[in-house]
């Protein structure tokens, strides 16, 4: 599977990182409003250095010159989004961002725009990607498979309560905080649901097949993504894989999975339920919804409340010198963000609402 390893960090680093909090709250109750501030200005930030980058964008630790806070700073070129056709779904992050609190959830603490770029602040989250700690493992053990789908479960039934599809769970997207816990984090894609959507997106490794098909999906890929998800954390390698996203999604479709001989059979038994082709049929989509997934076997003995309490023991914590320690990512190259074109007031016009 090196063929696979090499192939994915290079397709899956498309998608830029949010980066989230290292220190967060422990229930939904003690967000508000008014974590999200609107005094700041983009000159109220030390840039320290680049550590994601995207199609029209990057991350950037920065550090609050009065308070010395380390935090995340996404900034995004808006003759990028604009060009790049990506306005809604910049748009759909942030109000979804705005809206939602979870102990899971990357959490925004400011945005703004001028007349170049769109800025997003995030709370730093130290620990890197979940994909790193997956690809120096090679595999997760069960209960470690089990400890973070434990989280995610929690999270995604978070959002569908909300109405709200994530539509990109991947291990790129997953961050590590300070103890260990996960935060879901790039919500490019994400987006408010009242019936269904016909958009194609999200890495094609995960994609459902309703995605594929252009049937129309709601919610229920979500659940899918989780089925592979599992697969990749306790195989190493995702179930459907080709050289080509074609070949992907001929595999998704066809619903063959290779078995890897070493996976638990509770989980499998769970995968093969999340990866059912009908979606009326996948678990987490039922009558029941999520509960079904969390009354399964392989989530046997978990405490539901503990787990979005985060008082589950996580089985990796990321190695931390400092608070503004970048050694868990990735070195990228750096580029002069504040050069990027001035909009005319005729393009301003489509980010009136942000």
């Amino acid at each position: 599977m090196a063929e696979w390893v090499n192939g994915v960090i290079r397709s899956r680093q498309e998608s830029i990182d949010s980066l989230c909090s290292s220190s967060a709250k422990t229930t939904t109750d003690e967000y508000s409003d008014d974590d999200i501030k609107d005094e700041y200005d983009i000159d109220d930030f030390a840039i320290i250095k680049t550590i994601g980058t995207g199609t029209f964008g990057r991350v950037l630790l920065c550090k609050n010159k009065q308070t010395e806070d380390y935090g995340a700073m996404k900034i995004l070129s808006l003759a990028d989004v604009i060009r790049l056709k990506q306005v809604e779904h910049v748009k759909n992050e942030k109000n979804i961002l705005q809206e939602i609190h979870n102990p899971f959830i990357v959490n925004l603490l400011w945005c703004n725009r001028d007349e170049t770029c769109i800025y997003m602040l995030f709370e730093y989250v130290c620990g890197g990607e979940l994909f790193s700690y997956l690809r120096n493992a090679g595999r997760f053990t069960t209960s470690t498979g089990n400890f973070y789908s434990a989280e995610i479960v929690s999270a995604l039934e978070y959002l569908h309560s909300k109405n709200i599809v994530y539509r990109d769970l991947k291990p790129e997207n997953l961050l590590l905080d300070r103890e260990g816990h996960l935060k879901i984090t790039d919500f490019g894609f994400a987006k408010k649901l009242t019936d269904r959507t016909w958009t194609l997106c999200g890495t094609p490794e995960y994609l459902a097949p309703e995605i594929i098909q252009s049937k129309g999906h709601n919610k229920a890929v979500d659940w899918w993504a989780l089925g592979v998800l599992i697969y990749e954390m306790l195989a190493g390698y995702p179930p459907f894989y080709d050289d080509n996203p074609f070949g992907i999604y001929e595999k998704i479709l066809s619903g063959k999975i290779e078995w890897a001989k070493h996976i638990d059979p509770v989980a499998k038994d769970l995968i093969k339920k999340l990866l059912v082709q009908d979606r009326t049929k996948r678990l987490g989509n039922m009558k029941s919804g999520a509960e079904d997934i969390k009354r399964h076997r392989w989530f046997k003995g978990i405490d539901w409340q503990e787990v979005i309490q985060r008082k589950l023991i996580p089985p990796i914590v990321p190695k931390i010198m400092y608070d503004g320690d970048t050694s868990n990512f990735d070195d990228y190259p750096e580029s002069d963000w504040r050069s990027a074109r001035t909009l005319e007031d005729s393009e301003l016009k489509l980010f009136d609402d942000f």
